[in-house]
């Protein structure tokens, strides 16, 4: 089974195969971490998104997933997933666990050993913290199991609110 860490800290400085982008559907950029990976990634990230076609839902739906070049960052791909925006209703838990597991799924289908997570829809999109981060861990350790190439699972917060949370939940606390 894969390793599991938790840090708090940027997600654009990860040294990992892939970081994931807690994306808009567009992908071009926008607040948050999907502001931070575009300006660190440099223009070539932008202009690749700009080159995937855009359907009714934008270029990514939400809970789906797009992998891209990684422009300047440490890292050699992006995988950009689109978070929902909290409803509360019962389709956002589903929604969010598809960020994940379709985010490791291609991880797995790129041949990808390390993949950084940032906290999926708990900025602007509201999605209440301890609630996501429970589906994200839960999601990621059920995942693992189907996604053998993947050997190094990061997520990365921000926050220490979000860190506390996944310290917690990871048992990894004092």
């Amino acid at each position: 089974m894969a390793d599991i860490e938790l840090i708090m800290g940027d997600i654009t400085t990860q040294k990992t195969d892939a970081v994931v982008n807690a994306a808009n559907s567009g992908l071009l950029g926008g607040g948050g971490v999907d502001g931070a990976i575009h300006r660190a990634a440099g223009s070539a990230l932008y202009d690749e998104c700009l080159k995937i076609p855009a359907g009714p839902h934008g270029r990514c739906p939400t809970g789906q997933c797009v992998v891209t070049g990684a422009g300047r960052l440490p890292c050699k791909k992006v995988i950009h997933t689109v978070g929902p925006v909290y409803s509360g209703g019962k389709e956002d838990s589903a929604l969010l666990a598809d960020c994940y597991r379709n985010s490791l799924e291609a991880a797995e289908k790129a041949g990808l050993e390390s993949v950084a997570f940032p906290n999926i829809s708990t900025g602007v999109y509201g999605y209440p913290k301890p609630e996501a981060a429970r589906v994200a861990i839960d999601t990621v350790r059920k995942t693992l199991r189907r996604t053998p190439s993947v050997k190094r699972v990061v997520f990365v917060c921000f926050d220490s609110e979000n860190y506390r949370l996944y310290e917690e939940l990871l048992g990894k606390g004092n």
